[in-house]
């Protein structure tokens, strides 16, 4: 099964206020592994960047200066994701963001119900407990040293693991079957099973003798006592 896990950074909390997507991060995962492919773009937000959003990713007017307007690379983004599950952290937040892009450069929205939120997944399998990433990280020993900023691409490779854990951990599969992702097709190897020829117990003629004497010094045998059993 192929989803698409990623993360989005932005100037602020709503679209509709007029706050815009500044960056994207996607990466592939086929059978909750991933394959090494990635979607990672910035992008100019037409309007300047508010000083606490520049504080949480780091990313400033001047950097996102030369950057590609979201419509420019719309078809890129589209064609990576497909219509494969998008699986997000808070991922209402996410989806808010990236349908005000789409539907602003006059595309479809991407359907509610392709929406996997971890935020929802963390709070049933560890209610009353911390959902946010870090706290998740912290629960499940994933190494987030190299976060000293939010960054879009790196908290979707971060989640990807977080997802791994609250979908069943890194049992799965257990080391029975061996999955190869090659592009987007898994290939499953399964050891072939030996079945060895049955065993032959043969009984010699003299102890086949042996026992037919021994059996008729048995005085009134229960064989014998039945006359169905005779």
């Amino acid at each position: 099964m192929r989803e698409i896990v990623f993360d989005t950074e932005t100037t602020g909390f709503s679209f509709s206020d007029g706050d815009r997507m500044v960056e994207i991060g996607c990466l592939e995962m086929v059978n909750k592994v991933e394959t090494g492919r990635t979607f990672h773009a910035y992008f100019h937000p037409e309007r300047s960047m508010p000083a606490e959003a520049q504080r949480v990713h780091g990313l400033s007017d001047a950097f996102l200066a030369d950057k590609p307007l979201f419509v420019q690379r719309v078809e890129d983004l589209l064609d990576f994701i497909g219509d494969s599950p998008l699986v997000a952290h808070n991922a209402s937040f996410d989806f808010g963001f990236l349908n005000g892009e789409l539907q602003r450069c006059g595309r479809a929205t991407v359907a509610m119900h392709r929406m996997v939120d971890t935020v929802a997944m963390a709070r049933m399998r560890h209610p009353g407990a911390k959902h946010s990433l870090d706290a998740l990280c912290n629960r499940y020993g994933i190494d987030r040293s190299h976060r000293t900023v939010h960054g879009a691409l790196l908290d979707a490779q971060l989640l990807s693991q977080v997802y791994v854990e609250l979908t069943g951990g890194r049992q799965i599969g257990l080391g029975l079957v061996r999955e190869v992702v090659e592009d987007t097709a898994p290939s499953i190897q399964i050891a072939a099973t030996v079945v060895r020829p049955p065993r032959i117990f043969a009984v010699a003629e003299d102890e086949r003798a042996r026992h037919a004497a021994f059996l008729k010094t048995v005085v009134n045998p229960l064989w014998g006592s039945d006359p169905a059993m005779a």
